[in-house]
């Protein structure tokens, strides 16, 4: 059986649409105004695409952190800073992760895997059936998300969460990314990148630096698209959802686990 070993590193539509490709524009002396440069796709969210990712761990190697600093950068995490009185301890248990990479080890063989971790945008999500406010959300194209203007902090959903893949923002954010909105007060996760879906790009920051990187060990796509990359690849290798038991239906599947 395998189990958690080691850890290396320790928000609607209209919403995430509208907070997109935006730049900053003076319109007067101490005024700045968010001026739209590339509209959102108009089209409505449907079921016709589950959005997923493959992750095959035997091209995941040891001490890589290609799509955690991709994450990092396309989210904005890396902007983070620690509070001048929190230790590096305190700091590193508490800054907002949405990728981390970890190890498996089965017990049997002594085997140890590599994979990134992140929220596994699962069909039937534990954290939306707790949010008291609706803030966690399952879109219909699959992508589990978090509103963070009704967010409460009440933090239930990452008590839910089997996978640990949520994190509460502690600190006052600074200089932000327009495209992903981040405010003290409430969680968040990995969503896929949908600032990109809802801009009709065809990839995930994590995906392309894994690409880029010679690995190509993250395949993003449209499980439900019989001739997707992602579902030729699942037809062409076992693979298997992590927390098989629980029955969520997760649109994140792992090779070589």
């Amino acid at each position: 059986m395998k189990h958690p070993d080691e850890t290396i590193d320790h928000g609607r539509r209209a919403w995430f649409g509208l907070a997109a490709g935006v730049t900053a524009a003076v319109a007067a002396p101490g005024v700045i105004l968010q001026i739209a440069s590339a509209d959102p796709d108009p089209a409505p969210v449907t079921a016709a695409a589950r959005w997923g990712l493959l992750i095959d761990t035997n091209k995941c190697a040891a001490g890589c952190r290609d799509c955690v600093d991709a994450c990092d950068r396309e989210n904005g995490l890396d902007r983070q800073s620690k509070p001048p009185s929190q230790s590096p301890a305190a700091w590193t248990d508490q800054k907002a992760v949405w990728v981390r990479k970890v190890k498996l080890a089965d017990d049997l063989t002594g085997r140890v895997t590599n994979l990134p971790l992140m929220c596994q945008h699962c069909e039937h999500p534990p954290c939306v059936d707790v949010c008291p406010t609706g803030a966690s959300f399952k879109r219909a194209d699959g992508i589990v998300v978090v509103d963070r203007h009704i967010c409460i902090g009440c933090r239930y959903c990452m008590m839910a969460c089997p996978y640990q893949a949520r994190s509460f923002v502690h600190e006052p954010m600074h200089d932000q990314l327009t495209q992903v909105p981040r405010g003290k007060g409430c969680v968040e996760s990995c969503n896929l990148c949908v600032s990109r879906r809802d801009h009709g790009l065809a990839s995930t920051a994590c995906a392309d630096a894994c690409a880029a990187a010679g690995k190509g060990a993250i395949v993003f796509g449209d499980l439900k698209d019989p001739a997707s990359p992602i579902s030729l690849a699942l037809r062409a290798m076992p693979s298997r959802q992590l927390r098989e038991d629980l029955a969520l239906n997760t649109g994140v599947r792992y090779a070589g686990v």
